[in-house]
């Protein structure tokens, strides 16, 4: 079996399978305030997610990112299934700052200091369509 990866999509794939590895394993470890101060955040912007508790909601983020990561780092797993992945993931980040006026500038989209964290998934939104572009358009030999 043959890599599946164009080698200019490596560097994106690298960039950002990393952070959302790196994330998922620290989620692994996290405890319950951190638990409680995410899933608090999350259910402000999704309300559906007061379903579950904390520790369950951070298991199951954390098994999504290093799920997400993994699959960006592996080369045969193809760059249109794994840019799919990454934009479902960074467009719910994307919306969840949309959605939540504490993480923004009043009357403005520009983030105030608590919003940076946030605000910057947007260039892994970027990098997902990127791919998902390339691969649309891209000839099929």
């Amino acid at each position: 079996m043959g890599f599946r990866v164009k080698a200019a999509h490596l560097p994106g794939r690298i960039a950002t399978g990393g952070f959302i590895l790196s994330s998922g394993l620290e989620k692994l470890s996290a405890e319950e305030q951190h638990a409680a101060a995410l899933h608090g955040l999350a259910v402000g912007a999704y309300p559906f997610l007061s379903r579950l508790k904390p520790g369950q909601f951070v298991r199951l983020l954390a098994g999504a990112e290093v799920t997400l990561g993994a699959a960006l780092l592996t080369p045969i797993v193809p760059t249109a299934l794994a840019a799919a992945g990454l934009a479902a993931f960074s467009g719910g980040l994307v919306g969840l700052y949309l959605r939540t006026p504490a993480l923004r500038q009043p009357g403005s989209l520009r983030p105030n200091q608590q919003g940076i964290a946030v605000a910057k998934d947007i260039w892994m939104l970027g990098i997902a369509l990127g791919f998902l572009v390339d691969e649309l358009t891209s000839r099929k030999d």
